[in-house]
This record gives C-alpha cells, sequence and structure tokens, in this order.
C-alpha cells in the first residue's frame, strides 16, 4: 500500500468515525446514565482506572482544566483531557497532554466502542452521540498510560455521562443560569444537579457562592468529602494586580501561603478566580495522590509558575492577529454570566464600538446576554451557523434593538459576517469581537485556520 492510499484509508476511516457519531445527533439530548454504564460495563469499565479530576459548573470549567493540565504538562505529567464542545474538529474531544489525538487512533477509538453501542442500543434505545464520545474518551485515556485525567462536566452533573466517572477529586468551578429547561430555573436547583457529581470518599473544590453554593455543601457534608472553597476571602483566593493584552498579573493565595506576582496567560480578570480554583484543584489532586501512596512529581511552584504562564484555551479571549479579516478575538461567552465576563473584559482592555460577530444557539437566554454587552455601544452583525439548532440572525437582530441596542445589521453565515465586522473595522483599529455561541465560534476559529469546522 503506497502512502497515498494509507492516508486515504486513514481518512476515510476518520471519516466514517465521526459519521457513526453525527448519525446520533449532535445536539441530541437524553440525559441518564443508564446508556453509558451499561457500555462501559461491555468494554470491563476503562474508567474505573482513571485518577484525576471530574470537572463541572457553569463557566469557567475549560479554563480551569486548560491551567490545571498546562501546570501538570510542566510538572512533566501525562495528563489527558476531554474538552466539550469541540470547536474545529471532534480529534480534540480526546486529548493527550494539549493535543488531540489524531485521525487513525481518533477512529480507532470509536471503532472499538460501537460494537457495544449496538448491543446496548437493542436493549436500552440508541445512545446519544455524547455517550458515545464519553465511552470510546475513557476507553483510549485508559489505555494510554497517563498519570492523571482532567474530565469536563457536559450538562449539569447528576445525570451527564461523564458522571460514571469517579477520580478521586470532584471540581464544580460556580453555579449561574444556564441550561435551565433541563437543570430547573433557579440557583438551588442547578447547584444539586452539579453537585452530584461529588461522591463519597472524594476530595472537592469549588468557587461557587450563595444559593448555587448551598447544595454543594450539603451534599460534601453529608457523604464526609472535604470540600475546598475558592474566591474573594476563602482560603484559596486570587489578587488581581494587573490585567492587559498580555493576561493577568496575580498573587495566589493557599492555606499553605502565597505565591506573589503570578503570571497568567490568559485574557480578562475574571480568570484570576479560575486560577484560584485551579491551584486548589491541583492541591486536591496531590493530597489525593498522597493518600493512595502514589507520588506525583514535579507539582512545584515552578512548574505553578510556567504552567499558569503559558496556558492557552483556543476561543475563550483567544486574540488571532492579523487574519484576513484584521485581528479577531474570539469568546465563546455562550451564557448571560459568560457575557458579562466577556463585557467586564473588554472595558478593562479598552474596547468600545467594536465590531462583533454574534451567534446563538435556541435555549439561550439571548437577551440577557445582549443587555450584557449593550453599554459597550458595539457594532453588530448578526449570524448563524448552519444547524438547525442556531437562532436566525434577524431574530438576534430584532433582540438587540429590544434590549435598547443601536444599529446591528445581520449576514447569512459567519464567512459574510467577518467580511462586514471587516469593513465596520477600518474605522478603528481595535479587533473585531466573535461571541455568543461556541460552535460559532469554532466555525470562525477553523475558517481563520483553514480547516474543516466539526470535521
Amino acid at each position: 500500500m503506497t502512502a497515498s492510499s494509507t492516508r486515504t484509508s486513514r481518512a476515510d476511516d476518520y471519516a466514517a468515525s465521526v459519521a457513526a457519531l453525527t448519525s446520533r445527533g449532535r445536539f441530541g439530548i437524553s440525559l441518564g446514565l443508564e446508556r453509558v454504564e451499561a457500555i462501559l460495563d461491555q468494554l470491563d469499565h476503562p474508567e474505573r482506572s482513571l485518577r484525576g479530576a471530574l470537572v463541572g459548573g457553569t463557566n469557567g470549567k475549560g479554563s480551569v482544566v486548560a491551567m490545571a493540565r498546562s501546570v501538570m504538562g510542566a510538572a512533566g505529567l501525562r495528563v489527558g483531557t476531554m474538552p466539550k464542545p469541540h470547536l474545529v474538529s471532534y480529534r480534540e474531544r480526546i486529548a493527550i497532554d494539549g493535543m488531540p489525538l489524531d485521525e487513525a487512533r481518533f477512529a480507532r477509538a470509536v471503532q472499538r466502542v460501537l460494537p457495544a453501542v449496538d448491543r446496548v442500543a437493542k436493549r436500552l434505545g440508541p445512545p446519544t452521540e455524547f455517550e458515545v464520545l464519553t465511552a470510546a474518551a475513557f476507553g483510549e485515556l485508559a489505555r494510554s498510560g497517563l498519570d492523571l485525567v482532567l474530565v469536563e462536566v457536559g450538562m449539569g452533573g447528576r445525570l451527564d455521562a461523564t458522571n460514571v466517572l469517579d477520580p478521586g477529586v470532584a471540581v464544580i468551578t460556580n453555579v449561574q443560569l444556564d441550561h435551565e429547561r433541563y437543570l430547573g430555573h433557579t440557583l438551588a436547583a442547578i447547584g444539586r444537579e452539579k453537585a452530584a457529581i461529588i461522591k463519597r470518599g472524594n476530595l472537592a473544590v469549588t468557587g461557587a457562592t450563595g444559593r448555587g453554593l448551598r447544595p454543594i455543601a450539603e451534599r460534601a457534608r453529608t457523604l464526609g468529602v472535604p470540600l475546598a472553597l475558592a474566591g474573594s476571602r476563602r482560603p484559596y483566593r486570587a489578587t488581581l494586580l494587573d490585567s492587559g493584552w498580555d493576561g493577568l498579573l496575580v498573587d495566589l493565595r493557599s492555606p499553605g501561603g502565597v505565591l506573589r506576582e503570578v503570571r497568567v496567560g490568559l485574557l480578562g480578570s475574571h480568570q484570576a478566580g479560575n486560577a484560584a480554583i485551579a491551584l486548589a484543584l491541583l492541591e486536591a489532586i496531590g493530597a489525593d495522590a498522597d493518600r493512595r501512596g502514589v507520588t506525583l512529581r514535579g507539582l512545584t511552584e515552578e512548574a505553578i509558575r510556567t504552567g499558569l504562564r503559558e496556558v492557552q484555551w483556543p476561543g475563550r479571549l483567544e486574540l488571532l492577529r492579523a487574519t484576513p479579516y484584521g485581528d479577531v478575538l474570539l469568546d465563546g461567552a455562550h451564557n448571560p454570566a459568560g457575557a458579562r465576563a466577556l463585557a467586564h473584559a473588554l472595558t478593562e482592555l479598552g474596547m468600545r464600538g467594536f465590531p462583533l460577530v454574534l451567534g446563538a444557539m435556541r435555549g439561550k437566554r439571548v437577551r440577557d446576554m445582549l443587555r450584557a454587552l449593550v453599554a459597550l455601544d458595539p457594532r453588530p452583525v448578526f449570524t448563524a451557523v448552519g444547524d438547525p439548532g442556531a437562532r436566525q440572525p434577524a431574530e438576534l437582530l430584532d433582540a438587540w434593538r429590544a434590549v435598547g441596542g443601536r444599529g446591528g445589521q445581520f449576514a447569512s453565515d459567519p464567512r459574510a459576517a467577518l467580511a462586514e465586522a471587516a469593513t465596520l473595522r477600518r474605522s478603528s483599529d481595535q479587533p473585531a469581537v466573535v461571541a455568543g455561541s461556541l460552535y460559532l465560534v469554532g466555525a470562525v476559529r477553523a475558517m481563520l485556520a483553514g480547516e474543516e469546522a466539526a470535521a
């Protein structure tokens, strides 16, 4: 077989694997653990060998995981992650040491679980795309000889497919209103759903406050689980010293002392709070290893400083310079709390009156998201990704005007929206901002990188 035919075969295998996933519906939601547990039972429960942290919360999960993984990498540890959702390629959903699997390896991971999926489907109904991906990821991570895994919860916690995993540490970044149709309409109800990732024998970490914190604290207390608190005036906290286009400078405090003038390579002052949660996560993982008699090498102050300085998290306040459309700032703010964090970060960066490309999915509180951005007086271009779950651009424009937004127009697709934003940008040296949906951010990022979205 020639090298060319080998590459073609691998591409075909990968395309077939992606088709096997997408046929189950990219946006299909069927909460519950029965199907994924049955699949993993057929596979002899690879997830039971995985240690690390299960990370839930409304916002900040990806940032906290990115920070912790970067520190672990600086410490010389091999780490597997499961980012959600992917931005450009399904391969991102199973990553080792920060790198997505290659096409051939991803295809093998999916193909290994499909016979079990078919058997379970006959008995319990068809598993969702997310359940198949979760089983494939657990199987691949288990066979990869990793030191640790950092697994993001998909939605909620109690009935999310990832909640079959018990890696020793449970982290809940915060509790905000999102996915109310599935999780409940109050912070207390959503907090209860997220608190369910805490299991007996765990160590737990949270940055949640107020009514969202109460069910988390109650579950930890009921199960006898130590709960580390991160945030203002808490044992784990960050004092912001500076915030700009080169990231943050913070003092990080833990019960063990203070790390002075730590550079964090992500934009936005809200990342200071995420850095405090990441520090608590790292210390909890170290404590979990100690009680199991395992020594985790290298989690030193130097590794913390290096990892936080070098952390990258694509699509979250990510600045892409000198694209064909000029400088573009990507941020997947997809709920009101995320939009408020974005608005605060843009204010810190001196942004006002900038071109804004925005799309959103149905089921999101769009008016509250837009209301958070009105004060910055952006020049919005509304658009949609090519999916039935996307809100129509004209509908977004109506919502913008309903919350007091000035001007605004819409474009049929992200490419046209970027072109229009580039025209608007000619009178400003500010980057165009792309936000509102991670699916939109992924489509734009793929376009700017010359890749195929969702491949």
